[in-house]
């Protein structure tokens, strides 16, 4: 048995049993993926895989049991290598980050800056997609950190820790009725909101989730003329006269949206959490722990080891 068999059997099931695409990601050859398949089926006693010709269409039963142990063993594997790399150059090496548009804009530019200062040879790598996506690039091994205020704390295979609350904003040009509206001091009411074509976050973005809870809840049906993945493509709409925008509060900036009016909203939404998620089972480099304190002081290196070692539960309340 050797670590190349057990890759080949996890990537299989990661690309949907496509071998072309498992030769792809592992540098190697489709026969040379078959050969390292076989190899351990024959080891092991057990067929792994449902088989269509020379096709692998699925995993049989004894496969489906057999994958959480092969998941386990290379992320040991990946943890030895990375505490080795830890002790012989224990301030440099790669550092990947996956967050939302909104977050990878707004909130960390402060933290990776003060966070370079104090590791200049940390490679950083910032990806950026859907909370899902970042979810999956956790699981994978693509990502050490992810960042985002939905879905994060739904994977039991994730510890997801809270960073800050924040809040919703609405974002109209200087001159319009709703910012006529509050500097008469009118308060801005849900009804009043409808009134008008909006633009917001895609669904699963962003506290999208609490806007459309809102609503819901007060028997409104808004008027969505366009959603969108970032709080800057939603400003840009704005300003062109499209509608009325509904952004995180952290996403406006009155220096540089000078064009804009914030109305706070934190009145007609609830308060949305950020949550900053690690692997479970993961080994974490000491730099690792340098920039999750960066980020968010309160979660110190004692906080996020306690939180690792906790149980899993999953959270269906976001």
């Amino acid at each position: 048995m050797n670590f190349q068999q057990l890759r080949s059997v996890r990537e299989a099931v990661r690309r949907g049993f496509n071998l072309t695409e498992v030769a792809h990601a592992l540098h190697t050859s489709q026969p040379g993926v078959s050969r390292q398949i076989r190899e351990l089926e024959d080891e092991l006693g057990i067929t792994l895989f449902v088989r269509a010709g020379k096709r692998l269409t699925g995993l049989t039963e004894p496969g489906r049991a057999v994958l959480p142990i092969v998941e386990r063993l290379l992320t040991e594997a990946g943890n030895l290598q990375r505490a080795g790399e830890d002790f012989a150059r224990h301030d440099s090496g790669p550092l990947a980050i996956a967050a939302t548009h909104s977050q990878a804009r707004y909130a960390l530019p402060t933290a990776v800056r003060d966070f370079r200062l104090a590791h200049p040879d940390v490679q950083l790598a910032l990806h950026q997609g859907s909370p899902h996506h970042i979810a999956q690039m956790l699981l994978d091994g693509a990502a050490d950190i992810g960042i985002a205020t939905e879905a994060l704390a739904q994977y039991p295979g994730l510890v997801a820790l809270p960073c800050y609350s924040w809040t919703h904003s609405i974002i109209v040009p200087h001159g319009h009725p709703l910012a006529d509206a509050a500097d008469a001091g009118q308060p801005l009411t849900l009804a009043r909101l409808a009134d008008h074509a909006l633009i917001t976050y895609d669904a699963g973005y962003t506290g999208r989730g609490h806007i459309d809870d809102a609503f819901e809840r007060a028997g409104i049906t808004p008027q969505i003329a366009l959603s969108a993945m970032d709080a800057d493509v939603i400003k840009t709409y704005v300003e062109l006269g499209l509608g009325v925008g509904i952004v995180a509060a952290i996403a406006f900036d009155p220096e540089r949206d000078r064009h804009l009016r914030a109305i706070d909203a934190r009145h007609l939404f609830a308060v949305n959490m950020t949550r900053l998620a690690i692997r479970r089972g993961g080994y974490l480099r000491r730099y690792v722990y340098d920039f999750i304190e960066t980020f968010a002081s309160p979660l110190t290196r004692a906080v996020v080891e306690q939180a690792l070692t906790a149980p899993a539960v999953e959270d269906d309340a976001l």
